[in-house]
């Protein structure tokens, strides 16, 4: 979805690129009056999402169903699995097991780091995608158009766990929910290769689950005075197998459906879920990874807390030999290792040889 930037923008924001630390601390500066122009993000006017269908809305998945509830229920559930991941890419976890409490405590956490003062925060700045903790704002003059209206903060959680020593008690919250949220993946995993006809342990042994990465990122969105004129994260796709996503209450986030955007809106203490790249090559296509992208408003501040779930970093996923047939559904997907992928996603070229 990204578009090629002029050879002279590009020279210009290389050489002289804009002194912002923070979006917070931009607009929260004395001196913020209108929107820098290197912020603009021209978004395209066929995009307009569509609003909540009734009629077409994102599957909720019990989870609690598969551990403890009767062989039929399990075989229901594996079965909108299928549905959802085949259809939708994603769904929505009730009866997760991750409690409320964590998950505010979580989102609290994450807000009191956001708030230390932008010295403190820049001993956390990272340049490479492999460093274990990486803060800052969004550009990457190889993917991004204009400068993207959000701040981060990305620590890998596993199989080593990373995280800032400030604020006080955020690592402690930060293992606890990440272990919660890796239990859950365990447990739909499992689901999900039973629902492409493939063994219980098939996922996790393909992916060298046990050492696979996980990755906590927060993104923090100020609200903007013009929310029209700037993207939070422009439409894209998540690597790894699957993405386990919650957010402060505040709406943005927005996915295809139909080749239509389509508004999410995550309930209190529900988990959603995205399939990512390597659940959709593993499958051969069989199901895709969802798009999608992040916008911002002029009136609230959003935040929203994902972790991505992925391979071990030296694994090469493949489609499952199950899932390929030579003449009707060859192996359509290159195959490099789990690290490679993700140093050739910053590049901004990896979709073009994913496809």
């Amino acid at each position: 979805m990204a578009s090629r930037i002029p050879l002279d923008t590009l020279k210009a924001s290389l050489v002289h690129p804009p002194k912002v630390t923070s979006v917070k601390a931009l607009v929260e500066s004395t001196d913020f009056s209108s929107l820098p122009s290197f912020y603009t993000f021209t978004h395209n006017l066929h995009d307009e999402p569509i609003s909540d269908d009734p009629d077409d809305s994102i599957p909720i998945i019990d989870i609690s169903l598969l551990v403890s509830g009767t062989p039929e229920e399990q075989s229901q559930v594996i079965h909108q699995l299928n549905k959802a991941c085949s259809d939708w890419g994603c769904f929505m976890v009730i009866n997760h097991g991750v409690s409320e409490s964590l998950t505010k405590a979580m989102i609290a956490s994450f807000q009191e780091f956001f708030d230390l003062p932008e010295e403190e925060k820049k001993v956390f700045q990272g340049n490479h995608v492999m460093d274990p903790i990486r803060c800052g704002t969004g550009f990457n003059p190889s993917i991004n158009k204009a400068n993207l209206w959000r701040d981060y903060l990305k620590c890998i959680t596993y199989p080593e766990f990373h995280s800032p020593n400030k604020p006080a008690g955020f690592s402690e919250i930060a293992l606890e929910f990440s272990k919660r949220n890796r239990e859950v993946v365990t447990v739909l995993l499992k689901a999900i290769s039973k629902s492409l006809g493939l063994e219980e342990s098939y996922i996790n042994k393909a992916a060298n689950f046990e050492l696979g990465l996980q990755l906590l990122a927060a993104n923090y969105y100020p609200a903007c005075p013009e929310p029209e004129k700037v993207i939070g994260i422009p439409a894209h796709y998540d690597h790894g197998l699957l993405t386990t996503l919650v957010n402060n209450g505040v709406s943005g986030l927005q996915v295809t459906h139909k080749e239509k955007w389509f508004n999410v809106h995550v309930p209190a203490n529900v988990l959603f879920v995205q399939v990512a790249d390597h659940l959709e090559i593993l499958s051969n296509g069989k199901y895709k990874s969802i798009e999608h992208r992040a916008l911002v408003n002029d009136k609230a501040t959003r935040m929203s807390i994902a972790l991505a779930h992925g391979p071990s970093l030296d694994t090469i996923i493949r489609s499952a030999p199950e899932l390929v047939d030579s003449e009707s559904h060859p192996p359509a997907y290159v195959q490099i290792t789990y690290k490679a992928f993700l140093e050739l996603q910053q590049t901004g070229k990896l979709r073009d040889k994913f496809e």
